[in-house]
């Protein structure tokens, strides 16, 4: 399994790190203050940022890429806990005042970190009060992730959570295409499988239906909605609408994003979505 590259932080500029919500109010000597205590890392394909069970010796930010935390259980499945994406602080154990890390971090695309020492965690929490917010909101959307999950695994089919997986995918990193909205990083059906807490088979026989009816394209380690709205019916356990299918491009079928008209938002596309880039 290739390891991570470690480099000097020191080349990254003000501009750039300011780039990111977690540092765009800070000041020049604050940033300083950041890289002098951290390193960056180069992660290629399948390079893990940490394995489950080591000491947390460090926390994260991601500058470009994307990782995948999964988890192995005491049966010995694994389990996708949730991805990674630019911007986001992860490795977050210290913050939970565990020890160890929880869950692996393994990049599915060549990907470039940050990483400070776990015992610079009380100072970089002090930096500023926009710091601590985020710090405090990522937490807390782990937990309510966690809770979504349990909620999602008690109460719904499969297919319901097949297609709530897609979409939160396709709301972290959709990509406008010709083809439809694409998930931008590749994304195994063994990858779906373990994130909805069911087999490899079930998914491929669900993707494999959903793209007969046109609701989605498959290939390998490439997933593209096309049928956005039919999609969201099915992933909030509705019965897909009887319709005469009649192949469209997602880019006449854009969403309708917040502001921009009386039309209500459909729920899972947020600002992460991309088009075009």
């Amino acid at each position: 399994m290739p390891s991570p590259a470690v480099l000097p932080s020191a080349a990254l500029s003000p501009v750039y790190l300011r780039s990111f919500a977690l540092f765009e109010r800070l000041t020049d000597v604050q940033l300083q203050s950041i890289q002098q205590e951290a390193r960056t890392l180069r992660l290629p394909v399948s390079a893990c940022a940490f394995r489950q069970g080591e000491p947390a010796a460090h926390f994260y930010l991601l500058l470009q890429g994307r990782l995948k935390v999964t988890q192995c259980t005491c049966g010995g499945a694994q389990v996708v806990v949730r991805y990674v994406n630019p911007g986001d602080l992860f490795g977050l154990a210290r913050a939970m005042r565990q020890p160890l890390y929880p869950a692996c971090a393994v990049a599915v695309e060549d990907s470039v970190c940050l990483a400070w020492p776990a015992q610079a965690w009380p100072r970089f929490v002090a930096l500023s009060p926009d710091v601590a917010g985020a710090v405090l909101q990522a937490v807390g959307q782990r937990l309510q992730d966690a809770h979504v999950r349990i909620q999602e695994l008690s109460t719904e089919e499969v297919e319901q959570r097949v297609a709530r997986a897609i979409l939160r995918l396709v709301d972290q990193a959709g990509e406008q295409t010709d083809e439809g909205i694409a998930i931008s990083f590749p994304i195994t059906r063994q990858d779906i499988a373990e994130t909805t807490g069911t087999t490899l088979h079930t998914v491929s026989r669900l993707l494999s239906a959903w793209q007969q009816r046109g609701l989605v394209v498959n290939r390998r380690k490439r997933v593209v909605v096309r049928q956005l709205d039919d999609l969201i019916r099915l992933s909030e356990g509705a019965a897909e609408q009887p319709m005469n299918y009649c192949p469209m491009s997602m880019t006449s079928r854009k969403p309708t994003l917040a502001g921009a008209g009386p039309t209500e938002q459909p729920p899972f596309l947020g600002s992460r979505m991309k088009s075009g880039m």
